[in-house]
């Protein structure tokens, strides 16, 4: 139950640090919040462990990348990820960031990229 409580929260902060993206990222970033943490329910205590640990990461990375954003007025998004990291993925997870790549890179995806509403293509 703790566990529960713990992931609901981890849950809501992520996205809540999702308002702050463009519209076309937050939606893409919601989904895949959504389906990731939907996936992991029935998840055994030692592999929701290790998610949850993982999202805390990168919920952390995620609040120093807005503050630095806030400090120079210009939108980073996302984090390099090692081979290091790579290598711990399972086959599943590496499928899922190429859907997510794709999708993320698909042509004429209009994202705004700046606080001035321009638009890139």
């Amino acid at each position: 139950a703790a566990m529960a409580g713990g992931a609901r929260r981890l849950y809501r902060r992520i996205l809540q640090l999702h308002r702050a993206l463009p519209p076309a990222l937050r939606d893409l970033g919601d989904r895949y919040v959504k389906e990731e943490f939907r996936r992991h329910r029935a998840a055994g205590p030692a592999e929701a462990q290790r998610f949850l640990r993982e999202w805390e990461a990168t919920l952390i990375q995620q609040q120093i990348n807005e503050d630095k954003q806030n400090l120079r007025e210009k939108a980073v998004y996302g984090i390099q990820l090692t081979e290091e990291n790579l290598n711990d993925f399972r086959d599943e997870q590496i499928g899922q960031l190429k859907e997510l790549m794709d999708e993320a890179t698909k042509p004429h995806k209009k994202i705004t990229i700046s606080k001035d509403s321009e638009y890139k293509t």
